[in-house]
C-alpha cells in the first residue's frame, strides 16, 4: 500500500483510520528510545529512522545521496510493518529479540529478513520494540553496516 506523504505526520494522517493510533503509539516508542543521533524522516515512502549525512557522509551504499536507513514503519494492506536493519545484520540482536518475543506476545512471530510484521495493530509489544530500538547507537549501526558491505 503505496501512502504518498512528504512528512511523517502527513504519512500518518493519510493511513487508514484504524492504523492511525498504532501507527502514532508505534512512532512515539521508536522515538522515545533510539538514542540520539538517528533522524526521522520519509524514506521509501515509509516513515525512516535513519543515520543522518552529517553523521554518516557516505550514505546508503545502493544510493548515496540517501541516509543511511536503520528502521522504517509502514502501514501495509494486511499488517503494520515495523524494519528493522539492526536485526537482520546482528545475530546477537536477532537471537535476543526472537527470544523475547515470547515474553510480550501470545502470537507467532511473523518476521522476514528484517521486516517484523503485526496484523493485528492493536496488539503491537511496544515495550519490546522500545527496547530493541535503545540496542543500537547510531555509531554501532555504521560499524556494523561498514563490516558488512565490506564483505561482499
Amino acid at each position: 500500500m503505496k501512502i504518498e506523504a512528504n512528512t511523517p505526520d502527513e504519512y500518518l494522517q493519510k493511513i487508514p483510520q484504524e492504523r492511525q493510533a498504532p501507527m502514532r503509539a508505534l512512532r512515539d516508542t521508536i522515538r522515545k528510545n533510539l538514542p540520539p543521533g538517528f533522524h526521522e524522516e520519509m524514506i521509501y515512502g515509509m516513515i525512516g529512522y535513519v543515520v543522518p549525512h552529517s553523521l554518516y557522509p557516505n550514505g546508503y551504499h545502493v544510493d548515496p545521496k540517501l541516509p543511511l536507513p536503520f528502521i522504517n514503519i509502514a502501514s501495509q494492506k494486511n499488517f503494520i510493518a515495523f524494519y528493522h536493519m539492526g536485526i537482520y545484520a546482528d545475530t546477537e540482536l536477532l537471537n535476543w529479540f526472537t527470544t523475547e518475543y515470547p515474553n510480550h506476545m501470545k502470537t507467532k512471530l511473523d518476521m522476514g529478513k528484517s521486516c517484523i510484521r503485526f496484523k493485528k495493530p492493536e496488539n503491537l509489544p511496544l515495550e519490546l520494540i522500545g527496547e530493541l530500538c535503545s540496542k543500537m547507537t547510531p555509531e554501532r549501526w555504521i560499524e556494523i553496516y561498514e563490516k558488512s558491505i565490506s564483505n561482499r
